[in-house]
């Protein structure tokens, strides 16, 4: 048991050690950082609550904090690992596909609940239907994604040569 604990430490301190991880880390608390201090200056930030909320949880806005974070992991794990390696050919595929999300579906149903909360509360002032809103999950732009992506490459590569 003693020698199981030991391995799990060691474990565990290797992976906090690692370029990867820690590239991926910065990346998402960089975007999410810089997300809120846009939103800050902005003064779209009314509570302490929100300014914590946007801080570690919230989606959405510029800079795309997924992107950032698929966007190092795959430029640091082509570092570390070689592009021709089957875990960058894994980090490629999850890089598109978590891009393809924030551009198209995230924004897209984002856009379709905005519409229909808005049907919805135009039928509830006439009095036609008692209508409670659906979450308007925020898809990115192409410029919250590109900033994110550029973002996180940058962080890779200094994650990876420094």
């Amino acid at each position: 048991m003693k020698n199981m604990d030991s391995n799990l430490r060691e474990q565990m301190q290797q992976l906090f050690s690692s370029s990867v991880f820690l590239a991926c880390v910065f990346s998402w608390l960089s975007a999410q950082v810089i997300k809120t201090v846009i939103k800050l200056f902005g003064g779209n930030i009314h509570s302490i609550g929100e300014l914590f909320e946007l801080l570690i949880w919230r989606t959405g806005s510029m800079p795309s904090a997924h992107s950032a974070l698929v966007s190092s992991l795959c430029t640091s794990i082509g570092f570390r690992s070689g592009i021709a390696s089957d875990v960058f050919v894994l980090s490629a595929c999850f890089f598109f596909v978590t891009v393809r999300d924030a551009l198209g579906v995230r924004r897209a149903s984002g856009i379709q609940a905005r519409t229909l909360n808005e049907i919805g509360r135009t039928l509830q002032e006439k009095g036609v239907h008692d209508y409670r809103q659906i979450k308007e999950v925020q898809g990115h732009t192409p410029l919250e994604v590109f900033v994110g992506v550029l973002l996180g490459f940058f962080v890779g590569v200094a994650f990876s040569v420094l």
